[in-house]
């Protein structure tokens, strides 16, 4: 994995920066794993504006990931890595001994050829799924889930991972890309390894319009509104102003949003680092 610093030939080239698309084996996806995406443009059912600065993007097709790695027991082989327009890591089509195709997500040195499985007893080896109960401790994991069987939801993004820290009696702790340590049941499932495409974080868009090509319209700054606009906005000249909050009146810069009664919060150990 690496990243392309292009010739200044244009200005929006000066400083583009672009994944490398090295690790890539197949540029066609799978089509039984398929399924049309629609956009909204920010809008809700019944036409209004919900969510402002969204609209246009470039026309894609959502790929099916397995996040659950429920098929138990059976071999699959990598039969390539693919590039997926919905998320800033790369996919791995893998082919089972039973012929059924399914996407994971590509964990960091999965390469074609290479064998994976799922369930009770599998070793811990790269891109093996399987318990909590069952990983060494201080392994790389991801694709963590949160609750038995509804799939893996944390440390899913380019280049995260979390770290199996300990085990106390039905619960495990797991050390979070967030710094956030926490306790999950010990029956939850993860994958070994780190998500691919770790050099995500470098790469710069260059100029406007690939943020265009990304659905992502421009941002009005609240300082640039008027009072009736937003809580920051108004003043004379180049005043701006007030504490930053959101357009909403919620507080930003430190302001903790998370509900004191959240039932999750003793399985926090440690919050996260700000």
């Amino acid at each position: 994995m690496a990243v392309r610093k292009l010739k200044p030939t244009t200005p929006g080239q000066r400083h583009k920066v672009i994944g490398a698309f090295d690790t890539i084996t197949s540029s066609t996806p799978e089509k039984s794993l398929l399924k049309p995406i629609k956009k909204s443009g920010g809008r809700n059912n019944t036409g209004k504006m919900t969510m402002r600065y969204k609209g246009g993007g470039h026309k894609r097709r959502y790929r099916v990931i397995d996040f659950k790695r429920n098929k138990d027991g059976v071999a699959a082989t990598v039969e390539s890595v693919q590039y997926d327009p919905n998320r800033s890591a790369r996919i791995a089509l893998l082919a089972y001994a039973d012929g059924e195709k399914r996407y994971i997500l590509a964990p960091n040195g999965l390469e074609v050829g290479q064998t994976v499985k799922s369930g009770e007893g599998v070793s811990p080896d790269l891109g093996n799924t399987l318990t909590l109960k069952e990983i060494p401790l201080g392994t790389i994991i991801h694709n963590i889930e949160l609750r038995p069987g509804q799939g893996g939801i944390m440390a899913r993004s380019a280049g995260t991972f979390a770290q199996l820290a300990a085990r106390d009696g039905k619960f495990a702790v797991i050390k979070l890309p967030s710094g956030e340590t926490r306790m999950i049941l010990t029956t939850c499932r993860a994958t070994i390894g780190a998500v691919g495409n770790s050099d995500h974080a470098l790469e710069r868009s260059g100029k406007a319009g690939r943020s265009r090509w990304l659905g992502r319209r421009p941002r009005v700054r609240g300082v640039a509104m008027n009072p009736v606009d937003h809580p920051m906005g108004g003043g004379e000249g180049r005043q701006s102003g007030g504490h930053p909050r959101s357009r909403t009146g919620v507080l930003a810069k430190g302001f903790k949003t998370r509900d004191k009664k959240k039932a999750t919060s003793k399985y926090i150990i440690e919050r996260r680092k700000k």
